[in-house]
C-alpha cells in the first residue's frame, strides 16, 4: 500500500466496500470500454447526518494524485484515499490517467486514458512486429 488510507472521511467505507468492483471497472476501462456503476441515493445520505455534502463529482487522477485541480468533494477525496491504499489501484494509475464522475443520478462513471509512455511503447512494439 502506497498512502496509508484515513478512514476518517464518512465516505471512505463505501468506497472501502465497493474496492473490488471499482478495480474490476478500471481494468475495463483501460481496455478502452467506459465504466459506469449504479449506486443507490441511501448509499450516500445515510453516511450524511447532515446532508448538506453534494455528492456528484469529477475526480481525475493520474499515478495517485488528483490531476484537476478544482476543489475536490470529500465523496472524491475518500475515493483518492482508497484508491492510493490499494496496490492494485495504484498499479493501473501508473499505466493510466483515470476519470471517476459521479453525477446527480448516482452513476459513477470510469474512463482510462493509457499514459504516453505506455502507449508509446505499444506503438513502438507494432512497429517493430510489422517489420
Amino acid at each position: 500500500m502506497r498512502n496509508e488510507a484515513t478512514d476518517t472521511n464518512a465516505f471512505f467505507p463505501l468506497w472501502k466496500k465497493y474496492r473490488p468492483a471499482l478495480l474490476k471497472l478500471m481494468i475495463e476501462a483501460m481496455e478502452g470500454k467506459p465504466q459506469e456503476y449504479q449506486f443507490a441515493f441511501h448509499e450516500f445520505d445515510d453516511l450524511n447526518p447532515k446532508k448538506t455534502t453534494s455528492y456528484p463529482f469529477k475526480l481525475e487522477v493520474f499515478k495517485g494524485r488528483a490531476v484537476n485541480i478544482t476543489k475536490t468533494s470529500l465523496v472524491a477525496q475518500a475515493l483518492l484515499s482508497l484508491l492510493n491504499s490499494s496496490t492494485t489501484a495504484w498499479e493501473l494509475m501508473e499505466k493510466a490517467s483515470f476519470k471517476f464522475e459521479l453525477n446527480k443520478k448516482y452513476i459513477l462513471h470510469i474512463t482510462a486514458e493509457m499514459a504516453e509512455e505506455e502507449a508509446t511503447e505499444s506503438t513502438e512494439g507494432e512497429n517493430n512486429s510489422a517489420e
